[in-house]
C-alpha cells in the first residue's frame, strides 16, 4: 500500500531483538507480497498473533491490494471454518485442521497457510483494504470493510493528532486484530517510527524490560489497562524516555484521567484522551494534552479531516452547544459498510463517509465532544466491544436475566439466583468471551425491572450498576 510504511519506518522483535528497517523491511514486504500475488484472487482470512510474521503478511497483503481481515489468534478452528465458509477467502492463516476446499499452500516464505481449492468467492471491491470484526467473541461477527483510502486518512490524521514522527517508538501494547492496536502499528510506520512487537502483557516484568530496552516514547493503553497502571504504581519518572500516554477504547473515569494526566506533566510528558471505533478505521476524536484538565471529560475535537454533529432525535443534525443526541461522524476514515457474506466484498461505498455511531453525546461552545451515553446495546469489556444481546441469547437456560454495560465490564443481572448459580453463570461467561474474570460481574436481584410495557428497564439496570 502506497504510502502507510515510510522508507524509515522499523519494527524491532522484542523476543530477540532482531530490528528489520529500511531496505530490508521494503524488501520483505514486497517479496511476500509477490508470493500472495502467485495465489488465487480474493480475501486473506488471517489470524492476528502478536508476532513480526503476523505484521509482515499484514504489510504484504496490503501492498498486494489484496483485501485482508484480520482475526483475534485465539480463534478456535470450528471459528475460523465458520468465517471461512461464510466470506470465501483465497488464503487462510490460522492454527487450524485443513479444511474442505483448501489445501496447504506450497510457499514457505508466506508461514503456514491454506489456499482456496474450492469455488472461489466473488471479486472484492478494488478499493477494499482490510476487515476487521465488530464485536468480541459472541454471536456471528459482521466485518467492517475499509477502504485503502480510509485506512490511510486515519493513519495521516492519528500522526498529526499525536505529533508522530520518526524518533518515536511504540510497543504493540494491544492486540493487533483489534482496531486500536493496530492503529498504533501503522500510524507509527507510517512516519518513518519504530513498532517493538512485544507479545508479552503489560501487566508482566517482560513487557517493562522490553519498555527500557528499547528506549520507549509512548504507551497506548485502554481503561482497564490504566486501572492495572495505577495499583502498580506506575511513576513515568522511572521510564525516561516515555514521554506520551494515549487512552482509547472506552470511557475511562475522570478521576484516571486527571491523575494519569498529572503523572505525565510531573515529567514534561503528554497524556491524549481519544474516542473511535471501527467502523471509523479507529479514532475519531483526540482531546489536546493541553487542553487538559479544563476539559476533564471530554474526548476531544475530531481529527483531521474529520466533522461531528448531533442528531436531537428528530433526524436533523446540529453542532449547537449543549444539544444532546446521537454523534454523526463524517470522514475519510469511514467504512464502505458491513458484510456478513463473501457477496458483500464485492460491494462498494454505501456511508457515503457518513457514520450513525449509535453513540450519545453533546458538543460545548468549543466544539469538544462529550459522551453522555450509548443508543445501541454494546458493551466493552478490556476493550472489546460485546453484544449484550448475544450474551442474553447464549445465556437463556438460566432464566430471566439482563445484560447490562459497565465501566469497562459486562454486567449481569439475575433473577432469584443464589450464590452458586451466579458463580456457575460467571464462569460460562467467562468462558465465552474468553476474557479475564474480573472484566465480568453477576448480581442477583429477587425481581428484574420492567418497563410500562414489561420489557426489562435496561436503562434502570445501567444506572444501578
Amino acid at each position: 500500500m502506497i504510502g502507510l510504511l515510510h522508507p524509515d519506518a522499523r519494527l524491532v522483535d522484542a523476543a530477540n531483538g532482531v530490528t528489520l528497517g529500511g531496505g530490508d523491511l521494503h524488501d520483505r514486504v514486497a517479496d511476500l507480497a509477490a508470493t500472495l500475488d502467485r495465489e488465487p484472487p480474493g480475501m486473506v482470512l488471517a489470524a492476528m498473533p502478536t508476532t513480526v510474521a503476523a505484521v509482515l503478511r499484514f504489510l504484504a497483503a496490503l501492498h498486494a491490494s489484496r483485501p485482508i481481515a484480520l482475526v483475534d489468534p485465539r480463534t478456535n478452528g470450528e471459528r475460523l471454518a465458520e468465517l471461512a465458509d461464510r466470506f470465501r477467502p483465497a488464503v487462510l492463516f490460522g492454527d487450524a485442521e485443513l479444511m474442505p476446499g483448501y489445501r496447504l499452500g506450497p510457499d514457505r516464505r508466506l508461514g503456514g497457510y491454506q489456499r482456496r481449492t474450492g469455488e472461489a468467492g466473488p471479486a472484492p471491491h478494488p478499493d477494499l483494504a482490510l476487515l476487521l470484526t465488530t464485536s468480541g467473541s459472541t454471536g456471528s461477527p459482521k466485518l467492517v470493510r475499509l477502504s485503502r483510502a480510509a485506512v490511510l486518512a486515519n493513519t495521516a490524521a492519528i500522526g498529526v493528532a499525536l505529533g508522530l514522527d520518526g524518533d518515536e517508538v511504540a510497543p504493540t501494547s494491544l492486540p493487533l486484530h483489534y482496531t486500536y492496536g493496530l492503529s498504533v502499528l501503522t500510524s507509527h510506520l507510517r512516519v518513518g517510527a519504530t513498532v517493538v512487537v512485544e507479545a508479552s502483557p503489560l501487566t508482566t516484568r517482560d513487557f517493562w524490560s522490553s519498555m527500557d530496552r528499547n528506549r520507549i516514547t509512548s504507551l497506548a493503553a485502554v481503561p482497564y489497562q490504566y486501572e492495572v497502571l495505577r495499583r502498580l504504581r506506575f511513576a513515568p519518572d522511572r521510564h525516561p524516555r516515555l514521554r506520551t500516554l494515549t487512552q482509547a477504547g472506552g470511557r475511562l473515569n475522570p478521576d484516571l484521567v486527571e491523575d494519569f494526566h498529572r503523572r505525565m506533566a510531573a515529567v514534561g510528558g503528554r497524556f491524549f484522551v481519544m474516542y473511535g471505533q471501527t467502523e471509523a478505521t479507529a479514532r475519531m476524536t483526540v482531546l489536546p494534552a493541553e487542553r487538559l484538565p479544563a476539559k476533564l471529560g471530554s474526548v476531544g475535537v475530531p481529527v483531521r479531516g474529520g466533522a461531528i454533529a448531533i442528531d436531537p432525535g428528530d433526524g436533523s443534525e446540529t453542532t449547537e452547544p449543549g444539544r444532546t443526541g446521537e454523534i454523526i461522524y463524517q470522514g475519510a476514515n469511514v467504512m464502505m459498510g458491513y458484510a456478513e457474506t463473501a457477496a458483500d466484498l464485492a460491494r462498494g461505498d454505501e456511508l457515503g463517509g457518513v457514520l450513525r455511531t449509535g453513540d450519545l453525546g453533546r458538543l460545548d461552545d468549543e466544539g469538544f465532544l462529550y459522551l453522555t451515553g450509548r443508543t445501541r446495546r454494546i458493551a466493552k469489556v478490556f476493550g472489546v466491544r460485546v453484544n449484550l444481546e448475544d450474551v442474553e441469547r447464549s445465556l437463556a437456560q438460566h432464566g430471566p436475566l439482563v445484560a447490562v454495560a459497565g465501566s469497562d465490564r459486562l454486567v449481569l443481572v439475575v433473577e432469584g439466583a443464589d450464590d452458586d448459580r451466579l458463580a456457575r453463570i460467571r464462569a460460562e461467561v467467562v468462558s465465552l468471551l474468553g476474557t479475564h474474570s474480573s472484566g465480568v460481574l453477576v448480581r442477583g436481584v429477587d425481581a428484574l425491572p420492567l418497563t410500562p410495557t414489561g420489557k426489562p428497564d435496561y436503562r434502570a439496570l445501567e444506572d444501578r450498576c
